[in-house]
């Protein structure tokens, strides 16, 4: 497999509990992430190119779909990316792949469930370097497909938010004369 990355961009390994050895590479200078492994598939998200409105608080740089492609295996599958504004839930990230939709969604400062079809199948921290650590739910059949997805969205979005009442507190503040 080629890869879509600068030879300098670092790769981060994890160990992943059910599925080995898993890397991710976070280039985002370029906008992408790329997520491979022995036993999972290969995931791919990726900044269109041209993009200059690049949010500094985003890792891929966009949360902006229609600026956002994702491929497994080479497949394109849709990618929908919330606002991220004053709730936890506008941070979330959607993507219908073989039929099923999967949501990464905040659920505390540091972390993001993986839900499938509303139902939650893992845990999910990243800090937005491409480091990524998941847990998978205890008596949860979770596909290979499911846990490259968890790890490109979470490098792809960092993971966790502040609740509300911090990001109404901060939106109000910006709007405070210095």
């Amino acid at each position: 497999m080629e890869p879509v990355h600068d030879a300098a961009t670092p790769v981060r390994r994890t160990d992943d509990p059910l599925f080995g050895s898993v890397s991710v590479v976070l280039d985002v200078a370029a906008g992408v992430v790329d997520v491979r492994g022995d036993t999972v598939p290969r995931v791919v998200v990726r900044r269109a190119e041209g993009v200059t409105d690049v949010d500094d608080h985003v890792p891929v740089g966009t949360r902006d779909g229609a600026l956002l492609s994702l491929s497994v295996d080479g497949r394109a599958v849709p990618i929908r990316p919330g606002k991220g504004r004053l709730t936890r839930r506008s941070f979330r990230v959607d993507v219908s792949c073989e039929g099923v939709v999967y949501r990464l969604v905040p659920d505390s400062l540091a972390g993001s469930r993986l839900l499938r079809g509303g139902e939650p199948i893992g845990r999910l921290s990243s800090d937005g370097d491409g480091a990524v650590s998941a847990e998978w739910r205890d008596g949860v059949r979770v596909r290979a497909v499911e846990a490259a997805l968890g790890y490109a969205l979470a490098a792809a979005f960092g993971t966790g938010a502040q609740p509300m009442w911090m990001l109404a507190l901060e939106a109000l503040g910006d709007l405070l004369p210095n």
